[in-house]
């Protein structure tokens, strides 16, 4: 039996290695081309984000969508009246039993204004994901048994759309993302990333 050895380098060129090369990550992301995914995941984030910031304001003051002038949080009405107060499927009676109180009130308004705040400026969006997708179950949970649906409505796909936002840094396109990360504040508390 014949021992035949056989070369550890290729005798063609385009076979060989290149990953010993340093390369320079900026310049690689440079002359790459652009995709457009960044910047639709941005318009996505600035949609929901304000979504979000809408729905705060005009419970905050009443601007007459949603929420009727004089029927504002700021009036005295509790902006969790309208959503829960009107539940009467399966969790019906625990979600209105948190009508009214201070507690529901201020979480709902400061995770509506968190959120919002959070995506349009592009910072914070794994909290803002976390927070974000608690709230859309939640509200989710309310409304059970849907009506048009056995399980999926706008909430799970907005939490669904949070999650992406967070998952792929869509607040560094249009937004403070990058800056937010590199902060000492997010160095030292990086689940504000």
């Amino acid at each position: 039996m014949t021992n035949t050895s056989y070369p550890l380098t290729s005798a063609n060129p385009l076979d060989e290695d290149i990953s010993a090369e340093k390369t320079d990550p900026e310049a690689d992301r440079a002359s790459q081309p652009r995709r457009p995914g960044g910047r639709v995941l941005a318009l996505v984030r600035l949609a929901l984000g304000w979504l979000f910031l809408w729905a705060f304001l005009d419970k905050l003051v009443g601007l007459g969508y949603d929420t009727a002038s004089g029927s504002a949080w700021l009036d005295g009405v509790s902006p969790t009246a309208g959503f829960l107060g009107s539940r009467s499927g399966l969790l019906g009676e625990q979600f209105q039993s948190m009508v009214g109180s201070a507690w529901a009130d201020f979480a709902f308004m400061g995770a509506l204004c968190g959120l919002g705040l959070a995506l349009i400026l592009g910072i914070g969006l794994r909290i803002a994901a976390i927070g974000g997708t608690l709230l859309m179950l939640l509200m989710w949970a309310a409304m059970l048994p849907l009506a048009n649906n056995p399980f999926m409505d706008q909430h799970i796909i907005y939490a669904l759309a949070l999650i992406a936002l967070a998952a792929t840094n869509a607040g560094h396109t249009w937004g403070l993302g990058r800056p937010w990360e590199n902060s000492r504040l997010v160095t030292t508390l990086p689940v504000l990333k």
